[in-house]
């Protein structure tokens, strides 16, 4: 059966696997929002849809009779929370909004949160139950998205009653094309690992992107999903020390381990913060960020994904980053 996609965020990182993994599906129509340049989905299939989250006329065309709508477009790093709440929670309604009117066949909206919404935690490792309680701005915008869905807009719709929606939560993701984590692997390259406290305790879920839009995937074309909320981790937990052999053993080299006290992570990223503003950019260690290295949740819980939809990651580790750094090889980013 013919199968139509509407997908926001396709030309950033995540969005563009997903794209990828949507057509190879055989998907027929895969229909991606695009406000300026194709990026990633240069030279792919696809229907472009211009415009942004705030251009409704662009929403109503892309979301019109589709089958399933992806939404991963969002804001990861802003200064502000007003630019957070913008572009996470109103965007987010605004598109929910449209899907409403004008997508009577849509059988599911895949809406993307972060275990970031999750923060301070009582259990190292959290589940679908675990309360939220963020720590960053980023975490508080997804948490608030993810409590508006539940809770009556201006005209009294409650979107998770209205719309068959499913939440899901990754935690880090790596692969090809990302650019945040990227920076740990280019600062391995150049002979240096370091690693808050000793490196040696499991702290992290890391999923690899093609497990991760496979599991997402999965989830929107499951009927058991609506009006649930999915974290969608790795199968195991890692030790930065286990990224880090990974990481030399594709490199081909070995690196110095840089012990950083937690007690001077805050200062650091406040420090990298401030030279970023001296060079017009906003960096991915921040006071936001080394807060959540800190004190927030890594860890997350993948039962109910198994359980509910069949959800199992089989990119191991080792492969996984080996691939990811041939491709920073290839194209010249390390």
């Amino acid at each position: 059966m013919k199968k139509t996609a509407f997908v926001t965020g396709g030309t950033g990182f995540i969005g563009s696997h997903l794209v990828e993994a949507l057509l190879q599906r055989g998907y027929s129509e895969v229909r991606c929002l695009v406000r300026n340049d194709l990026k990633w989905l240069e030279g792919l299939d696809v229907t472009v849809i211009k415009g942004g989250l705030g251009d409704v006329e662009a929403l109503w065309e892309g979301v019109q009779d589709v089958d399933y709508v992806y939404h991963l477009a969002g804001v990861t790093r802003a200064e502000t929370w007003e630019a957070f709440e913008q572009g996470n929670v109103r965007a987010t309604m605004n598109l929910l909004g449209v899907v409403r009117q004008a997508s009577a066949t849509v059988q599911k909206v895949l809406i993307t949160s972060s275990l970031a919404a999750v923060g301070a935690s009582e259990t190292p490792v959290a589940d679908e139950t675990t309360l939220l309680r963020p720590i960053s701005q980023y975490g508080k915008s997804k948490a608030v998205m993810e409590e508006t869905l539940a809770a009556p807009v201006r005209d009294g719709t409650v979107y998770h009653d209205a719309l068959p929606l499913v939440v899901v939560r990754p935690p880090a993701v790596y692969g090809p094309r990302e650019a945040d984590i990227f920076t740990f692997f280019k600062t391995v390259s150049k002979g240096l690992f370091p690693v808050v406290g000793s490196g040696k305790t499991k702290e992290l879920s890391l999923v690899h992107v093609d497990d991760l839009v496979r599991g997402m995937i999965d989830s929107a074309e499951h009927p058991a999903t609506t009006g649930e909320t999915y974290f969608l981790g790795s199968a195991d937990f890692y030790a930065w020390e286990e990224v880090k052999t990974a990481v030399t053993k594709a490199l081909g080299k070995g690196a110095l381990k840089l012990a950083v006290p937690r007690f001077l992570v805050k200062p650091i990223g406040a420090m990298v913060e401030a030279f970023g503003k001296l060079t017009g950019q906003y960096p991915p260690l921040n006071r936001e960020k080394a807060r959540e290295i800190r004190e927030a949740c890594l860890m997350c819980a993948i039962d109910k994904a198994k359980r509910d939809f069949g959800y199992q990651p089989s990119v191991p580790l080792t492969d996984g980053i080996r691939t990811t750094i041939a491709w920073y090889q290839e194209k010249g980013w390390l």
